[in-house]
């Protein structure tokens, strides 16, 4: 079991301190790795209505029940006691049993990355991001929108390494340029040999999840009993709103929870199509979802790392498309907090924009999405950076400019300082009425760490502004992505792995590969 002593992961920045003597030292040195949410989570819903939503969630699975399409899925549930039909596959899960499978799941899970200073802790208080992930298409302002393809898979791995505020990997896009069968040791040799973050693993049938773990151990250097007694990877799991769980899920579900790895539980509920309409109604099908997956993990292994998951939105009602941003998304996202919080457990919310292109329409919609999971104390927030038409591309350009909004949050987390020197009575003395704080000692002291430094914003006048070639946002942002990509070096421990990665890879091409499952 996972739940332990919690990791001190108190958020601290380490800023470089210069003068203006001190020629070439850094301005500021600001430590996005370990994030902890300082805004206090605010509510939607009252305290008994969210009892009631609760409550209903679990009369869902006790009475209603949930199709289970997996097999062994329906053997274990059948096992603990869950009433199983095995005609119509539904399975109908006792309060009793949810009740005992959340006293068994972990309130912080510690995630170790494959360099130490990258670890993770999933619990309530901390937050952490994710790019974009599971869109079949990717764009920039160069080559346009395109099928995703194992190149640009690798380069969002680079953009994603490159910046601290980024925690963890994600199946940012689909290589479709690999079959099937080869395509999860591609994805995972980009993730081990580019990088030493958390690694995102597809669940996708038990031979590729083993082979996922395989290559992480190699990487990792750790024998199978120290894999499965730490978290090394995640998954993230959807079921099939309203009411059902696949195959591949299930089979997902089972195979992460007996190795000891995290899964993100994650109903995908559009109010007003695979979910009831009203945002109480839609997280009430959501909590009872989640809460049969969480189940699931738990029967299969008493402790194994879940986190529950929300992304629940709306439909634009017109036409049927998924919308994001929206001001029933954040509060859906609002409830999903709360609902979490009545369990105890490390959450996920999801970001995105349903607009086609990174324009204001993009970054409104982010930006609202980010927000809501930042007031909603999310644990996790995927699709936070690059997510674009609702999830069907990631575009290169929005994935810069939505960084800088994170790097935004990362420093509002930070509080300011409140001392003497910081209140700044001798600045003020010091400098007379009408006069100016530029040359204050005060000043020069602070000047190089005061303030954050934009990674896309450009804050000169009009006129130095179309000196510079009139660029706007996404523009730059252009600039930036290819900049970091031209000085991109991977760690060298994650260049280390790829001769074992690439012996193990060739060797299970030669046999054939693995399926998914269906």
């Amino acid at each position: 079991m996972l739940d332990g002593p919690k990791v001190d992961v108190t958020h601290a920045r380490r800023r470089g301190r210069g003068s203006p003597g001190d020629k070439g030292a850094p301005s500021r040195s600001p430590d996005y790795r370990q994030l902890r949410n300082s805004f206090l989570p605010q509510p939607v819903f009252s305290s008994d209505q969210v009892e009631a939503i609760h409550a209903t969630a679990l009369r869902v699975l006790e009475e209603l029940g949930i199709k289970v399409l997996l097999p062994e899925a329906r053997q274990v549930f059948k096992a603990a006691g869950c009433l199983v039909d095995e005609d119509t596959q539904m399975v109908r899960i006792g309060r009793d049993v949810v009740g005992a499978a959340l006293l068994s799941a972990p309130r912080s899970i510690e995630a170790k990355a494959g360099d130490r200073a990258r670890d993770i802790v999933f619990e309530l208080g901390v937050m952490t991001f994710i790019a974009g992930c599971g869109a079949p298409n990717v764009t920039d302002l160069d080559r346009g929108r395109r099928a995703g393809n194992l190149a640009d898979f690798e380069d969002l791995i680079r953009l994603v390494h490159s910046f601290d505020v980024m925690h963890m990997h994600g199946p940012c896009i689909e290589p479709q340029d690999v079959e099937m069968s080869l395509r999860h040791y591609a994805t995972a040799r980009a993730q081990l040999t580019l990088s030493d973050k958390f690694p995102f693993v597809f669940a996708r049938g038990t031979p590729q999840t083993e082979d996922s773990f395989e290559m992480i151990r190699l990487a990792r250097g750790l024998s199978v009993d120290e894999f499965h007694n730490g978290a090394h990877c995640y998954t993230v799991i959807n079921t099939n709103s309203p009411r059902q769980l696949d195959i591949p899920m299930a089979q997902g579900i089972i195979d992460f929870a007996k190795a000891g790895q995290v899964s993100i539980i994650t109903p995908f509920c559009l109010a007003g199509a695979m979910a009831p309409i009203t945002v109480a109604g839609a997280l009430t099908l959501q909590h009872a979802e989640a809460l049969a997956g969480i189940v699931l993990a738990q029967l299969s292994r008493s402790g194994a790392p879940v986190i529950y998951g929300s992304f629940s939105s709306n439909v634009d009602m017109k036409s049927g498309a998924p919308a994001f941003g929206t001001p029933e998304h954040v509060k859906a996202t609002l409830g999903a907090g709360q609902l979490a919080r009545h369990l105890g457990l490390p959450w996920r919310a999801g970001g995105g924009s349903a607009s086609n292109i990174s324009d204001a329409q993009a970054a409104h919609e982010t930006q609202f999405a980010l927000w809501g999971s930042v007031l909603a104390g999310a644990t996790v927030l995927i699709h936070a950076a690059g997510w674009l038409e609702g999830g069907l591309s990631v575009s290169f350009e929005k994935l810069i400019t939505d960084i800088e909004a994170l790097q935004t949050i990362a420093e509002l987390f930070d509080k300011p300082g409140g001392g003497d020197a910081d209140i700044g009575f001798d600045a003020i003395a010091e400098v007379q009425p009408g006069g100016h704080f530029f040359a204050a000692q005060h000043t020069m002291e602070r000047y190089r760490t005061a303030f954050y430094e934009p990674l896309v914003a450009d804050w000169s006048n009009f006129g130095n502004w179309t000196q510079s070639g009139s660029k706007t946002a996404t523009e730059r942002a252009n600039g930036v992505w290819k900049k970091r990509l031209a000085e991109f070096v991977p760690p060298a421990s994650a260049v280390a792995t790829a001769d074992v990665l690439d012996e193990f890879i060739a060797r299970r091409t030669a046999e054939g590969g693995a399926a998914p499952v269906s």
